[in-house]
């Protein structure tokens, strides 16, 4: 049985990552300090990736209002990931940091590389500022996110950390009632 990951920490990590045109280095203290979406997929130059990455380049501008960084990750090197964003309009629109994984280590250390093909599965983590994992979710290889959502979960994580005694219902919307529980409570959703 695995042991699941929400409310445990960034393991360490060495990468190198290609953002506004240059290659970066990247270890886990670069995401400290903020609210941080990783974004995990398969592969550069496939079919419903770009439609993911284009989706949350679009939102990109909505998640950092938010404090929230987005790192992309799949098991391509930074080279490639530069080969894509040059030769793919809607992956030029990226303006988040795409990270190069092809040892599968950080996929590994998040539990999503699929050993057998090397590629990393659909899997979306939330990392609040001290480095805890605080949502995850894993999509088959042929079903797509919407990251319309993900801002949707990122504001109610941001909500109770900074509220700790209330909690968010299924689909809150940010300025919508929560609930505190209770004892009173109980019995009576």
């Amino acid at each position: 049985m695995n042991q699941s990951l929400i409310n445990s920490y960034l393991l360490p990590f060495k990468a190198t990552a290609y953002h506004k045109n240059i290659f970066i280095p990247m270890t886990e203290s670069d995401v400290l300090g903020k609210w941080a979406v990783f974004f995990f997929y398969p592969a550069d130059f496939t079919f419903v990736c770009p439609t993911e990455l284009g989706d949350l380049a679009d939102s990109y501008d909505e998640f950092k209002k938010r404090d929230v960084e987005i790192y992309s990750v799949s098991t391509d090197t930074h080279f490639t990931h530069k080969a894509w964003h040059d030769n793919s309009s809607t992956i030029r629109k990226i303006k988040f940091v795409m990270v190069g994984d092809p040892t599968g280590a950080i996929s590994r250390n998040f539990g999503v590389l699929n050993e057998e093909t090397g590629l990393a599965e659909r899997g979306t983590f939330v990392i609040d500022p001290a480095g805890k994992i605080q949502i995850i979710e894993t999509n088959a290889g042929n079903i797509g996110r919407d990251a319309s959502e993900l801002l949707r979960k990122v504001k109610a994580a941001q909500y109770v950390a900074s509220h700790p005694t209330e909690v968010c219902p299924a689909r809150w919307q940010e300025g919508a009632a929560t609930l505190t529980p209770s004892l009173d409570l109980v019995g009576k959703i």
